[in-house]
Formats: C-alpha cells, sequence, structure tokens
C-alpha cells in the first residue's frame, strides 16, 4: 500500500505544454506514473508525444476528467492563475490536487484551500515537490530514481530535505514520500500525513521533517504523543540558523523561542520522537529505531 497516491491513480498535469510541465511529465512518464492527459484550454484536442507515449491535451479539467477516469491532477502553472486552476479541478471531482506553483498569494491559497475542502479534494502543496510512492506512481516534481520500495513513509516541508533523506535511507526505502510544502498556509499538514501513515500497514516507521518557524512541528509533537504508536523520527531544519535573520520558506518566521529548532526538538522529544541534528544523524536515527523494533 501507500498513501495518498498508488499505480492505479489517474494523472492529469494542468500546464503540461509549459516548459515545467513538459519536463516533469516526461520525467514522471518515464518513472511509469499513469499520465492519462493534459490541460490547456488553448490547445485541447492535441497530443503530445513523450517518447513515443503519446498524451492528450483538453480543454478542462472536467473534459479530462469525463475521458479518462483521472483522480489526480498535478499543477504547473504560473501564481496568477494557480487559484482558478485548483477551483476548477475542485469542481471536476478530483480527489487529488497537487500544486507545485511557488509563489502564490496567501489569500488566493486559502480561498482555493476553502474550496476544495468543501468539494472533497485534497490539496498539497502550494510550494511543494509533490509526492512520490516508490516503484508505484509519483506526482511532482520528486526524482523517482534516488530510492526504492519500502517501508518507511516520510513527510517533509521542504523538498531537498525529502530528496536527501530519500537518498541515505535508499537501501531500505519508502512507502510514500510527501513534500507538504513551506509556505504558511498548506493544503496537507504533517498531522494529516502522520495519521495516514499510522493506518497504512506497509509503513513501519515514519520520519517527519520540519524548519524553523510557526509551530506545525509542536502540533505534530502533541498529536505523535496521543496518537501515533509507530516509531518517528525527526529533523528539524535551522540549528544553525543565525538570529534575526528571515530564512528560507514564508513559513520560517521565528518568535522569540518560539518556532526555534531547539523549540521544535524538545517538543518532539517529549512525544518519543528520535531527532537528528543533520539529515545523515537523522538516517543513522532511522537505522537505529529499525534495529530496536526488530
Amino acid at each position: 500500500m501507500a498513501i495518498h497516491l498508488t499505480k492505479e491513480s489517474k494523472i492529469l498535469v494542468q500546464g503540461m505544454t509549459g516548459g515545467e510541465g513538459m519536463k516533469h511529465t516526461r520525467r514522471m512518464l518515464a518513472a511509469g506514473t499513469n499520465v492519462v492527459g493534459g490541460v490547456n484550454p488553448r490547445k485541447a484536442g492535441r497530443t503530445v508525444d513523450f517518447d513515443d507515449r503519446p498524451v492528450p491535451v483538453f480543454g478542462s479539467v472536467a473534459g479530462g476528467v469525463d475521458a479518462t477516469g483521472a483522480d489526480v491532477t498535478v499543477v504547473f502553472v504560473p501564481p496568477a492563475f494557480t487559484k482558478a486552476a485548483v477551483t476548477e479541478a475542485a469542481d471536476a471531482g478530483i480527489g487529488l490536487a497537487v500544486v507545485i506553483t511557488e509563489g502564490v498569494p496567501v489569500h488566493d491559497s486559502v480561498a482555493f484551500l476553502a474550496h476544495a475542502r468543501r468539494r472533497g479534494t485534497r490539496v498539497i502543496g502550494p510550494n511543494c515537490p509533490g509526492l512520490i510512492s516508490p516503484g508505484q506512481s509519483g506526482a511532482g516534481i520528486i526524482p523517482a530514481d534516488i530510492t526504492k520500495p519500502g517501508r518507511i513513509g516520510l513527510v517533509s516541508k521542504s523538498g531537498t530535505l525529502t530528496y536527501q533523506l530519500m537518498y541515505e535511507l535508499r537501501d531500505i526505502g519508502f512507502s510514500t514520500c510527501v513534500g507538504i510544502g513551506g509556505d504558511p498556509v498548506v493544503g496537507t499538514t504533517h498531522i494529516d500525513c502522520l495519521a495516514a501513515f499510522q493506518d497504512d500497514p506497509d509503513t513501519d516507521l515514519i520520519v517527519l521533517i520540519g524548519e524553523i518557524g510557526g509551530d506545525a512541528e509542536e502540533r505534530a509533537a502533541a498529536y505523535i504523543r496521543d496518537h501515533v504508536t509507530k516509531p518517528v523520527v525527526g529533523y528539524i531544519a535551522g540549528f544553525t540558523a543565525p538570529e534575526g535573520r528571515t530564512m528560507g520558506h514564508a513559513g520560517a518566521i521565528v518568535s522569540g523561542s518560539s518556532g526555534t529548532a531547539r523549540a521544535k526538538q524538545q517538543a518532539l522529544e517529549a512525544a518519543g520522537v528520535r531527532v537528528g541534528r543533520t539529515p545523515t544523524e537523522t538516517a543513522r536515527q532511522v537505522l537505529a529505531a529499525l534495529d530496536a523494533g526488530a
């Protein structure tokens, strides 16, 4: 099994005919992802060939869903059009919208996330790398060749650290890796993924990657303490961040001691989570936790 994305998932790509959409659609197809169509109202009816794999272009998400039965969309559209794209996908009955776009205005994110929630559409992102269930499917920009299928679940704010931990633990492998994005408002949280991994019988251990700013990791720690029985290993980016300087994602806002890497580490450790101070140390903590449970 996996969470949110499996080999049965049928994927549309909104913005497939743009530069980023073309590049990453080709990569998704090469990884075995079932991309069933693209969406571009100006190029409806055309077909794009990706290394001899023809992919049709539809004029709307609803048209793509009707023609293919798609249940996932990956959004590669400019920030100004992201709200309309996600709203359209939710109205078409898409179950999962993966929003890769960076720089989406927060008020737009608030609006389309509320609309998607009302329509029953899960949103991952915005400003995220997407998710991948190795050996099954990938929706977004996460490389498919740096790990293998396994029994670790990973949820991360950071795209780069997602890739690094996947590579560090490539010999063990992952059930699903989810990059939730680092914006102040995102559609899927650490807690959402923790709950899904807790319920997934093919996930034995969970890796949680956070970063300085906000209180998402502290809230995740409280959830782990009360609801998660599987071992969890954490890493917080920003232990060496200089005080008083803006860092990284838009959500990385530190107020006094609240939101610091140390405060997050303490909250997680109080919930029984092993926390590494570097990605490599975090990978070692994962190996130790697996050995302890063997």
